[in-house]
């Protein structure tokens, strides 16, 4: 299952600046509760995790495509929305 989803993960990630990006980002969501709990600086957690978020959407934005999440609201709304530049044909 691990193996699946980071497949998954992998195929919407080959812009190296994207990857860069989401491995800056996804570390900063994952700490922004338990910085901001042990500190008690609630802006130092909400910080973190918007700046997190942020360049994790810069990346797909980079990359021409949609971030997990926001397939994932699509599909809750029964709505695929624009095709990712990739699956475009000129």
């Amino acid at each position: 299952m691990l193996k699946r989803m980071y497949d998954n993960w992998y195929s919407r990630h080959h812009n190296r600046t994207s990857y860069i990006l989401h491995m800056f980002g996804i570390p900063a969501c994952f700490v922004a509760a338990p910085i901001a709990l042990i500190l008690q600086q609630w802006w130092l957690g909400v910080g973190l995790f918007v700046g997190g978020y942020a360049l994790q959407f810069i990346g797909h934005w980079i990359e021409g495509n949609q971030s997990g999440e926001e397939m994932l609201v699509r599909r809750i709304l029964g709505s695929k929305g624009k095709p990712d530049k990739k699956d475009t044909k000129p």
